[in-house]
Order: C-alpha cells, then sequence, then structure tokens
C-alpha cells in the first residue's frame, strides 16, 4: 500500500491499471429522437385505416389522391420539385425505379414492396417541409411502431389523422404516449366519416318498411339555434378521451377537416415549420468549440498502455452490442412466431419480418454509434484531456472514418444483409443499395460508421407467395433459421466494425501522441 493520505472513492488512481468505466448503457429498443439541426423539417402522416388520411394530404397538397397511393407497407416521401417525379427505393436494388408521376402511371413490377416511394411535386407548402406518409396504425404492430417513432422524433411533428366514427386504439394510444413524452409537436385532423360524410350530404334516405327510400326528415330546433356540427362534437369527444390516457398531449392543436377547408391546418403546419425552422438552425453555433486550433497532448502517455486499453474498450462494447442484439433477435422470434401461429399466418411473413428487419437495423445502428462514441470519448479524453470539446470530437470522428478504408478489413462497411428464400443471408454493398433501405431518409451522417441494414431479398417475398406455402410449421422452421443465420451475420458485422475502429482509432491516437498535437 502506497503511503499517503486515502483517495476519494470516486477518483481515479492515476497508478492503477483497473479496467476502464464501462460506457452509457446501450439503448434497448428504437425510440423518439431528437432531431439534429441538419434533419429536413418534415410533418409525418399517420393514422387508422379508413380515416382518409390519403384524402386529407391529397387537398393539403393539392393532388389527386391517386398520386399518393403506394404498395401496402410502403412510406411515400412527398418533397418540393419544380418538375414532377416519382421513384421507388427497393431493398436489393442499388438504383431506385423511376416511374411516371401522374395518377394513372403503372408502377415498376417489383419482386417486393419498396421500403419507401418518393415523389415530387411542385407545391409551395413543400418548400416549408417534407411530407411522409405512413402505413396504417393497425398493421403496424410492434417492430412498425418503433420505426414510426424514430421517424416522427428525427421529423420534429405527427399529423394524425382519424374520423369521427372511429376511436382510439390501445395501441395508438401508447404510441401518441410515446411522442408525447418527446416533446414533438402533434397535430389532429378529424374527418367527417361515413357518418358525419351522410349527415353532411343534405340527402340522407331512410328506408320504409316496404323497402322504398324516402328523404328523412329534417331535425327540428329552434329558431336562431346554431345548428350541430357531428365533426365538431365528434373532435371534442376524441380530445376528452385521448387526453384521460394521455395528458400530456394536452397542448396538441385539433382541427375539424372538411371537404374543401384545410386552411387553417396548412397555417398550422407552417407556422410550426417556420418555428422549429429558426429552433434547430440557432441549436448549434456556425463553429464549434475546438473545431479550429492547436490541441495539444496530455504529457507522460505510454502508447502500449493507451493500446491496452482501447483494445479492452472495443472488444468490451462490441461484446455487449452481440448481447444486445442476440437478445433482441430471441424476442423477435417470439412474436413471428405468434404472428404466424395466431395472427397474419406463413402469409403475412415477409411484411412482419422485414419490419421487424427494419427495427432491428435502427438499433443495431444507434447501439453501434452510441458505443463508438462512447470509446472515442475516452480514449481521445485520455490524450488530449478532459472534457473533450465537441469541435476536437469531429475531427477526430472524421480522421477515424477517414482512416477506415485505409485497413483491409474496413472496406464494404455500407454492406446490406439481405435474407433469402432458403433462409440464408446474401449481401450487396454500396451506398445506393443502403440508402433504399431507409423509409425516411434523414441528413447526412456524422457518426464514424454507416449504419446497419438488414432486409428481406425480393425472392424471399416471391417464395411466401407462391403455392405451398401455407404450412404454419414450415414457417416457423423456416423463421427460426433464417433469424439464427441474420444474428450470426450480424455478430460477425459487428467484430469487424469494432476492429477496424480499434485500428483507425488507434492510428490517429498513436500519431498525436508520436507528435505531440492532434494531426487532423
Amino acid at each position: 500500500m502506497k503511503p499517503g493520505p486515502l483517495r476519494a472513492v470516486d477518483e481515479p488512481d492515476p497508478g492503477g491499471s483497473a479496467e476502464p468505466p464501462r460506457g452509457a448503457p446501450l439503448p434497448t429498443r428504437v425510440d423518439v429522437t431528437t432531431p439534429g439541426p441538419d434533419e429536413p423539417l418534415a410533418v409525418v402522416a399517420a393514422g387508422p385505416a379508413g380515416a382518409g388520411r390519403r384524402q386529407v394530404l391529397a387537398a393539403l397538397l393539392e393532388v389527386e389522391p391517386g398520386m399518393l397511393a403506394v404498395p401496402t407497407g410502403s412510406c411515400l416521401v412527398v418533397t418540393h420539385s419544380r418538375v414532377p417525379t416519382r421513384a421507388a427505393y427497393v431493398p436489393g436494388y442499388r438504383q431506385p425505379h423511376a416511374y411516371g408521376a401522374d395518377p394513372l402511371a403503372a408502377g415498376p413490377a417489383l419482386a417486393r414492396p419498396p421500403r419507401r416511394v418518393e415523389l415530387s411535386v411542385p407545391n409551395p407548402l413543400l418548400r416549408h417541409f417534407v411530407v411522409l406518409d405512413t402505413p396504417d396504425t393497425g398493421a403496424l404492430g410492434v417492430a412498425g411502431g418503433r420505426v414510426l417513432l424514430e421517424a416522427v422524433g428525427r421529423a420534429g411533428a405527427l399529423l394524425f389523422v382519424i374520423s369521427a366514427d372511429q376511436a382510439f386504439t390501445a395501441a395508438e394510444l401508447h404510441l401518441l404516449a410515446e411522442v408525447a413524452r418527446a416533446g414533438v409537436a402533434v397535430f389532429f385532423a378529424v374527418t367527417p366519416g361515413v357518418a358525419g360524410s351522410a349527415a353532411g350530404s343534405g340527402g340522407a334516405t331512410t328506408t320504409e318498411d316496404a323497402g322504398a327510400s324516402v328523404p328523412s326528415a329534417a331535425p327540428t330546433r329552434a329558431p336562431g339555434q346554431r345548428p350541430v356540427d357531428p365533426v365538431e362534437v365528434s373532435l371534442a369527444a376524441h380530445r376528452a378521451a385521448l387526453l384521460a390516457a394521455v395528458p400530456d398531449l394536452a397542448e396538441a392543436r385539433w382541427y375539424p377537416v372538411r371537404h374543401a377547408d384545410h386552411a387553417a391546418l396548412r397555417r398550422a403546419l407552417v407556422g410550426w415549420a417556420a418555428d422549429e425552422g429558426l429552433r434547430r438552425a440557432s441549436a448549434q453555433p456556425p463553429v464549434l468549440p475546438g473545431q479550429h486550433g492547436r490541441v495539444n497532448v496530455v504529457p507522460g502517455l505510454d502508447p502500449g498502455d493507451l493500446a491496452d486499453r482501447l483494445d479492452r474498450q472495443v472488444r468490451s462494447g462490441a461484446q455487449r452490442i452481440r448481447q444486445h442484439l442476440a437478445l433482441e433477435l430471441a424476442n423477435i422470434h417470439l412474436r413471428v412466431v405468434q404472428e404466424i401461429v395466431f395472427g397474419v399466418g406463413p402469409a403475412g411473413l415477409p411484411q412482419l419480418l422485414d419490419r421487424e428487419m427494419e427495427a432491428l437495423s435502427l438499433l443495431a445502428t444507434a447501439q453501434c454509434d452510441q458505443a463508438v462514441r462512447g470509446v472515442l470519448d475516452e480514449a481521445a479524453a485520455r490524450v488530449f484531456g478532459a472534457p473533450l470539446a465537441e469541435g476536437v470530437r469531429r475531427r477526430i470522428a472524421h480522421a477515424v472514418r477517414w482512416g477506415l478504408a485505409d485497413h483491409p478489413v474496413g472496406r464494404e462497411l455500407d454492406r446490406v444483409l439481405l435474407v433469402t428464400s432458403t433462409a440464408g443471408v446474401a449481401a450487396l454493398s454500396g451506398a445506393g443499395a443502403m440508402d433504399a433501405l431507409a423509409g425516411f431518409p434523414g441528413a447526412e451522417r456524422v457518426e464514424v460508421l454507416p449504419p446497419v441494414g438488414v432486409a428481406l431479398s425480393g425472392g424471399c417475398w416471391q417464395h411466401w407467395r407462391g403455392p405451398g406455402t401455407d404450412d404454419p410449421n414450415g414457417a416457423r422452421s423456416w423463421a427460426q433459421r433464417a433469424l439464427r443465420e441474420v444474428e450470426l451475420e450480424l455478430s460477425s458485422e459487428v467484430s469487424r466494425r469494432f476492429e477496424v475502429i480499434r485500428l483507425s482509432l488507434g492510428t490517429v491516437l498513436t500519431d498525436a501522441v508520436d507528435h505531440g498535437i492532434l494531426l487532423a
């Protein structure tokens, strides 16, 4: 024992060789994220089937509702352009499939549905924000809900469309509660529905006992009494029911949507975009602290000890992620088997599993990003001192990212893993192949590693559409083998990514120690 005063329990031992502290807990599921300053402003449209969401968006964008039609399960991204265009982004392809933007244009014959369809129209409203239309909430499931939450967090606003004769389901209330905790702007649009449309048409009829249709008697009301608007009444009832379950949405704005009146909703969305754009622009300074200038190395560093600590950190981070992904894949297997037996059956297996793989890709990407940030911050703080300025961290991350391709193990990190019809996994490399997997593309990534991407191939979709694939036992066996192959490939991919991080980051820090300053 060394002589001298005792150290505090939270004071590190300068001469000790203890293991580095573990990083922050990794995310266990995809959640609402905080939008970055460079993320595009967007309004995510969601809601149950039959609420007229497509008609509401068509009226806002002043286009035909047929132009907003997409295959089941696909997202629609509507952006501004002087010339109307439309393209489908399909996993397994490096290039999008372009086709006509008019309502009568036939889409391409694809082996599987696209993850997203991008439509560009010359509407002034789209200069303020992008519109993202998502699948119906009733068909999302657990994985689809997580994907929607991630998109809403990056977009900044949610437009929930529900009709007057519909009620919020338990899954929708859970989704809205998650959005409310994140502080995202929420707008509700209540459409007339079937009953409201009939009441508002003025030509409603009733049927007598003989079967003849006769005009219904108009409701009597006192002179000067304001007629009752069924949409307004339903809006108040919907708001009361929602606030009883999710009181955090008290500040959400509600709008009754009628066939020819969308001005109030349009003004509210434009006002939100102006305020949110200003907030994001002022959230990050134009020049980050430490972005320029000399950064000196802490004197007295041992390069050998630095390499050992970095190796232990990288191995620990990769092991934690592999364990998390193995547990998540086990949960996916349980959900898939439950849906095969009690839900969608073998026919719905491709869409169900593809949505699970999309959520798994987002989770693996978030976990890798957070673990790499922790490794980089701890190692760089040991070399350059703590706290590490954001500008210095960005310079180191940029140098590490550039150095990935210098190592043979770091080539083709932007690989897409495609589940095949034989329950195997094939790989497709390239930035275009990775971009085709995004349901809602965001800003250019500033993280060190490219995202993780897993999807179902077109041949896999065709296999489960063919005859003789309606056996639940065969579907369960196939899903088990496919998920096992995905686990093995993801485990290998995570190990390869963290090995190249160790090599590239070690090179940047060793060069800094040798020269006494950060060379990036």
